[in-house]
């Protein structure tokens, strides 16, 4: 159940990533790799590819729709060439394949897929990440304005309730878009990710106990 207003429940398809922005904390904080979380934008722009790295960020098992909770992290990929750039960004990669991981399951449960994705968060300031995330979704990724949404959704409800808004359809007025990103990757580029991510994920698997 997602919320009951004025008498209405409305309920919701959720799902867990259990190892998400904490991933890029875990290389400024446990590998020293970065200094700030803001540079991450910078190295995974630099690079023209993920050179075949994967980084399965199951530091404390899997989550949706994986469900394995004995599931431990790895990187694949790895060769004499691979640097902080190439698991940098495999870092960041990793948090798009695991929504897009998320989002088919969801699919998969509800029978429809949607048009647009609104997200938010602290990542979400990640330009790089969002038009990564939109490409491997082949799906419009909106930001908005105040990306703190789920602080913003429980003012507006108190609102709701002491009467500031008259109602549901009033509270949609103020919600603001920033930027939108739209897919552009190559539909072939898109199944060789994904399935590079797959076999990475299955590894983990095989090897949890």
């Amino acid at each position: 159940m997602a919320y009951r207003v004025a008498g209405k429940t409305s309920y919701a398809i959720e799902g867990s990533i259990f190892v998400a922005g904490a991933a890029i904390q875990w290389l400024r904080d446990g590998l020293q790799l970065i200094k700030s979380a803001d540079e991450v934008e910078a190295i995974a722009e630099s690079l023209p590819s993920n050179h075949g790295v994967y980084l399965v960020p199951a530091f404390t098992g899997l989550g949706a729709p994986h469900w394995d909770p004995h599931a431990r992290g790895a990187i694949f990929g790895l060769t004499r060439d691979t640097g902080v750039a190439e698991i940098v960004r495999a870092t960041l990669e990793s948090v798009g394949y695991q929504t897009c991981d998320l989002m088919a399951a969801m699919q998969r449960d509800s029978g429809a897929g949607p048009k647009i994705l609104r997200v938010d968060g602290g990542m979400v300031a990640n330009d790089w990440f969002l038009q990564f995330l939109a490409d491997l979704l082949n799906v419009t990724v909106e930001r908005p304005q105040v990306t703190e949404t789920t602080a913003l959704g429980a003012a507006y409800l108190a609102g709701l309730q002491v009467g500031l808004f008259a109602s549901l359809q009033d509270i949609r007025k103020h919600w603001q878009r920033d930027v939108v990103f739209t897919p552009k990757m190559d539909p072939e580029v898109r199944k060789q990710l994904l399935q590079g991510w797959q076999k990475a994920v299955s590894r983990v698997l095989e090897t949890a106990t």
